[in-house]
């Protein structure tokens, strides 16, 4: 196993530029950045046919790390890049990386109209329910009642699901994990990128430094605990009562359908124009 783990740390990272990173102790995005550089050598794709975008916070130093074709975009807007890539270069397997603040607040739009549209791209959510990078604010998916330095008194503000809203904003498939089911996960984001369409992988993650002091949740072992204990995977939530299911949150696939893809749609209307053009001259 540890031999495996140094193959694909020398094969996917650029281990002799950037490290040691800056994530803090406890953090989960090394743990969802392990899963996904093996759901990526599981697919078999090559490192110049990949694209990982971010936009601005802690999740948005992951394409420093990987050797891939790599952008590191504004804030809110690594899916405005994502789709400009896909749509000049198809061909090319596209793949975001965004925080909760950065997907949902500022980029909430962007995100839910590349949802709407279908882009061929794998988003991956990483939702640890505060602005890390940036002192800890509340942000659009901060539960009720919780403490962030921008809500010293609680948070009277409702959180949103990403999950659930990447379902209705049409996306072809939606799941979601945690960083405690690493497993699962990289299971996960493998589905996510070998589907065509729109996935969102939504990956509920730590913050020990801001959300977890915060909010006592105790140190980074007691916070992955509490996420082994409040995930259930979707199969045994349909067996649930409501009142079983009040304080805990679904895992798995949630949505799985099959939509028009828009980069084959908008080719299509590409040689349409081209064919009503030449006919025009002649």
């Amino acid at each position: 196993m540890a031999k495996e783990v140094t193959k694909l740390i020398h094969k996917y990272l650029r281990h002799d530029k950037k490290f040691p990173h800056v994530w803090c102790p406890g953090c989960g995005n090394g743990i969802v950045l392990g899963a996904l550089i093996r759901a990526i050598d599981a697919l078999g794709l090559e490192k110049d046919e990949i694209v990982l975008a971010s936009g601005i916070g802690c999740s948005g130093r992951m394409p420093v790390y990987v050797d891939f074709n790599t952008l590191h975009a504004t804030h809110g807007r690594a899916l405005t890049f994502a789709t400009g890539v896909k749509l000049a270069k198809p061909s090319l397997t596209v793949i975001t990386v965004m925080g909760d603040g950065d997907a949902t607040a500022i980029g909430g739009n962007h995100f839910i109209h590349a949802a709407r549209r279908n882009l061929n791209i794998t988003a991956i959510i990483i939702n640890n329910q505060i602005y890390g990078m940036t002192g800890g604010q509340h942000s659009p998916t901060t539960p009720y009642g919780c403490y962030t330095t921008t809500s010293s008194y609680g948070n009277i503000e409702h959180a949103f699901s990403i999950a659930e809203l990447s379902v209705t904003a049409g996306a072809s498939f939606v799941a979601r994990g945690t960083v405690y089911h690493a497993q699962l996960l990289e299971g996960l984001i493998e589905k996510g990128i070998r589907k065509r369409g729109f996935s969102v992988v939504e990956v509920v993650s730590t913050c020990p430094v801001h959300f977890g002091r915060q909010n006592e949740m105790g140190d980074p072992v007691e916070m992955m605990k509490w996420l082994k204990d409040h995930a259930v995977t979707a199969k045994k939530a349909d067996r649930m009562t409501p009142d079983a299911l009040e304080d805990k949150f679904t895992i798995g696939v949630l949505a799985d359908v099959k939509k028009p893809i828009y980069t084959k749609e908008y080719q299509q209307i590409r040689k349409r124009a081209k064919a009503l053009l030449k006919e025009s001259k002649e």
